[in-house]
């Protein structure tokens, strides 16, 4: 059976985690995210279309009288204390990497940080494509924030975050995670252009429609930092430059017979065609088209799976499942090489689909699948 993932009520988390501390600023949450359309062009200069969920990532702060950084975790036993003058590249490894690493690119910016305690509590499932590192990473960015009595808005810390991740994590992501998990708002759907880091809020209420966008997390662990992520970045580098183009958006279809490579030719055919499928995804909800969007849903999964190839036996089981129960369309969503699969489905037959994959995975021999709520949810802030 598929086991359903509650996103736990966000005062009850809050309370228990300021507990935690003497004397704390506050509690500040940051949702993961599911992408609904728009895979693998952030760092493309190209179109996405994320949602925020309700599940998110808590961090509670309280002031040092020194310059120590400490991080603890509700899901971790050790805790991390580095000095904050001595973050840098290659200085503190593994999940408090994304912590410091805030801290690190916040003191970069030019912002004085006092030493800080914090305590993170996590509730957007690891490793499951969802952004549990973004929902770190912005959680602890308003915490840290907040200690410092700053705001230095919501673009500068996408820039901060974006830094953090990518110099200090070791995860060269390309902004979506962060956007999303700081600029969602309840009911929307986020149209990023990549471009010019512009955004507009699309309307995104699958509900009142009858439909129901169920998120399968496989359980089939990716992690940003491994070299599928960063390979398939470099490949559509290179396809780029052999194209004479600063980034593929200004690709055409075109242009696909210039490459003289079918790995670059397959790589920047999905760029291309994402970046048409996501104006056509917000050109649909538009005209509450919700059959075109499902459509699109499984076209983009395709073209993951052929030309991008970051699929994976999970993924694919999870998407043939969902559009065999009825579902309007499936993809999978974020990274790839594992995580989760969102699904467009009557909202009468989600538990009948949830249903039928928990036991396709069964009859697989693979951990039982989880079944997320995903309406569309508020971006990072400060739970009162």
């Amino acid at each position: 059976m598929a086991e359903h993932v509650d996103p736990g009520d966000p005062n009850e988390v809050a309370k228990a985690l300021a507990s935690r501390l003497a004397d704390p600023v506050g509690v500040f949450a940051a949702p993961g995210r599911v992408n609904l359309i728009g895979e693998h062009t952030d760092y493309n200069a190209g179109l996405c279309l994320p949602i925020a969920l309700p599940h998110a990532t808590y961090a509670a702060v309280a002031r040092r009288d020194d310059d120590l950084l400490t991080v603890a975790s509700v899901q971790q036993d050790a805790r991390v204390e580095v000095r904050l003058p001595d973050i840098a590249p290659g200085t503190v490894d593994g999940w408090a990497s994304y912590v410091a690493g805030v801290a690190w690119a916040l003191r970069e910016a030019g912002h004085e940080l006092p030493g800080m305690d914090l305590v993170v509590d996590g509730h957007v499932p690891l490793g499951s494509g969802l952004s549990s590192s973004a929902a770190l990473i912005c959680s602890a960015a308003l915490a840290m924030c907040a200690a410092a009595g700053i705001d230095p808005g919501r673009d500068a810390l996408v820039d901060a975050t974006m830094r953090a991740e990518a110099e200090i994590a070791g995860a060269p992501t390309g902004g979506l995670d962060q956007t999303a998990s700081l600029l969602g708002r309840e009911g929307h759907a986020l149209l990023i252009d990549f471009r010019d880091r512009t955004t507009r809020q699309v309307g995104w209420r699958p509900r009142s429609e009858g439909l129901e966008l169920l998120v399968v997390d496989t359980r089939a662990a990716h992690s940003h930092s491994d070299g599928g992520y960063r390979s398939r970045r470099e490949d559509c580098e290179a396809a780029a430059h052999r194209l004479g183009l600063a980034t593929l958006r200004e690709a055409t279809l075109a242009d696909l017979d210039r490459l003289g490579d079918d790995r670059l030719l397959r790589r920047t055919r999905h760029v291309v065609s994402e970046i048409e499928r996501v104006r056509q995804v917000v050109a649909a909800l538009e005209q509450d088209d919700w059959s075109r969007v499902g459509a699109l849903f499984t076209e983009s999964h395709a073209s993951m799976r052929d030309d991008f190839e970051i699929s994976c036996p999970e993924l694919d089981e999870v998407v043939a499942t969902a559009v065999d129960g009825g579902a309007l369309g499936a993809r999978m969503t974020g990274g790839g090489f594992g995580g989760s699969v969102i699904a467009l489905v009557p909202a009468d037959a989600a538990a009948s689909i949830a249903e039928q994959v928990g036991e396709r995975f069964a009859a697989r021999g693979w951990p039982a699948p989880g079944v997320l709520p995903a309406p569309a949810s508020a971006g990072a802030h400060e739970v009162a």
